[in-house]
């Protein structure tokens, strides 16, 4: 069961959507065990929007524009069997916000790193994008490379042998996606919140800037000697971030 909410504010009216119907949207009445912030990075226009919207609440948009600034949106799901809240901050791909955004990489427990599978050009600056994540993040932060629009298949430009060897020599997770269809984008956000559970039951997360985990008062025991900044969830609802007024890729 699953609960879905958008942290944003603006109109999403006037667009074309595409929507499955399955369970998205469900309550999960349980308590929340875990708040983990996690960001969405990449060049503009491969489709980290859609990526959020598929996930969040399992709509496409064709009518979409470029994300102005950062917006946030929500999902509760069981991982490990425990009651996990992701947050997921779609920061601007785009050159001139990235002074802004770098200020959200803090407290990110958990980063999707998108590029376009048939815009070799997105895929080449995987590596920059990484090295900036690198030097904002937490030190093991837990990153999932995804080369989104699989369902592109006659347009590729970036085989997917390449971005397997660059994700495991960095150590990074690896899907293809699609926005589009939905395919793999659940099992990429799902893997990325289950290997950040499991840092974090390892305790092999060193957590500075803003907290990103919360956890309920009956479980800081288990974090004993972790530098996790343990936060009420309302912190979460930062009113001073910037916010996005149109369906956005």
């Amino acid at each position: 069961m699953e609960e879905v909410k958008n942290g944003t504010e603006g109109s999403r009216g006037g667009h074309d959507h595409v929507k499955k119907d399955d369970n998205v949207g469900d309550q999960i009445n349980e308590k929340v065990d875990y708040v983990f912030k996690v960001v969405v990075i990449g060049d503009s226009a491969v489709g980290k929007s859609q990526i959020l919207s598929r996930f969040t609440k399992n709509e496409f948009c064709f009518d979409s524009k470029s994300t102005i600034g950062v917006e946030f949106q929500t999902r509760t799901a069981n991982i490990n069997s425990k009651v996990v809240k992701a947050q997921i901050w779609d920061t601007a791909g785009q050159e001139r916000y990235r002074a802004v955004t770098s200020a959200y990489y803090r407290g990110a427990l958990g980063a999707m790193l998108v590029y376009d599978i048939t815009k070799r050009q997105s895929f080449d600056h995987v590596a920059r994008w990484v090295e900036e994540l690198r030097a904002h993040a937490d030190n093991s932060i837990v990153i999932v490379l995804v080369g989104n629009k699989a369902d592109l298949v006659d347009l590729r430009t970036v085989p997917a042998e390449d971005a397997l060897e660059f994700a495991e020599n960095q150590g990074l997770l690896f899907f293809e996606t699609s926005a589009l269809n939905g395919d793999n984008v659940d099992a990429a956000f799902f893997k990325l919140l289950e290997e950040i559970h499991n840092a974090v039951s390892k305790k092999c997360l060193d957590s500075r800037g803003a907290g990103g985990i919360w956890a309920n008062a009956t479980d800081q025991g288990s974090f004993k000697g972790l530098k996790i900044d343990v936060i009420s969830s309302a912190e979460f609802e930062v009113s001073e971030m910037k916010k996005s007024s149109s369906c956005s890729c």
